[in-house]
């Protein structure tokens, strides 16, 4: 079960984080991982750490900001592999400040990267899955798509637009075989989050309002993207999976 041989998987945002763990994770169980970054040595690097053992992964260095770029990059796959089967819209960026001080580019930055990106790029493979007879789109959603915290409302209204338009691609996109469903991670400790980890009241609030009493891992993350990409959640549809160890339901 869960098996993903010869499926050919584009994973944004995955030099690193969960990202990096959900790449891992699909060549493990026999997908061919095109990891991505925003530059071709990081790129490469962890396309060859990858590769070790197995063959399957190449990468693709291109900036999910630049949409062009992005949506180049899906004809660049299929060109190469024959097949994008798996899209794995992960690349996000955060951006904290109080309302007051909150400047309209770097609202314009984030829902650019969370939102535009993940539009353009499904958007695109979309039209090869359909081509194919079926595919896979998994958008990475966040907790804060439930819920929110104060300073960063970019974040939290991109995540929440996620879950939006996961519902929208998945009634659409359905009936050509193509199933879209987002994950939602509470707080995972990854690179990105290392400052928050060792934030000693930070990392208290996480424990404390978390029923798990623990931040999550990224191997949690990366084992829904992997059903999720699998045949047996073929009949999941237009669905936001919250791996954030009970916090979104918690009082």
């Amino acid at each position: 079960m869960f098996r993903l041989d010869g499926k050919v998987a584009l994973i944004t945002g995955s030099t690193r984080g969960l990202g990096w763990a959900m790449a891992q994770a699909m060549v493990g169980v026999g997908a061919h991982v095109v990891v991505n970054g925003r530059t071709e040595q990081a790129v490469w690097a962890k396309a060859a750490e990858l590769s070790l053992g197995t063959g399957r992964s190449s990468g693709i260095a291109f900036d999910v900001a630049d949409l062009s770029a992005a949506t180049a990059a899906v004809e660049t796959v299929v060109e190469r592999h024959g097949a994008i089967d798996i899209l794995v819209n992960n690349a996000g960026i955060q951006h904290r400040s109080p309302l007051a001080d909150f400047e309209q580019h770097e609202w314009d930055r984030v829902m650019g990267v969370n939102l535009d990106a993940p539009f353009a790029l499904a958007r695109a493979a979309a039209v090869h899955m359909m081509g194919a007879g079926g595919g896979r789109i998994i958008n990475t959603g966040s907790v804060m798509g439930q819920i929110a915290r104060p300073t960063i409302p970019a974040y939290v209204a991109s995540k929440s637009a996620i879950a939006g338009l996961t519902r929208a691609l998945a009634v659409e996109l359905a009936p050509h075989g193509i199933t879209v469903n987002a994950i939602g991670p509470g707080y995972v400790a990854t690179e990105m989050n290392t400052p928050l980890v060792n934030d000693a009241a930070f990392n208290q609030m996480v424990i404390d309002r978390t029923p798990a009493a623990r931040w999550g891992r990224p191997h949690e993350i990366a084992a829904a993207a992997v059903f999720l990409a699998s045949d047996e959640a073929s009949y999941v549809n237009g669905q936001v999976l919250l791996v954030d160890g009970g916090m979104s339901i918690a009082l």
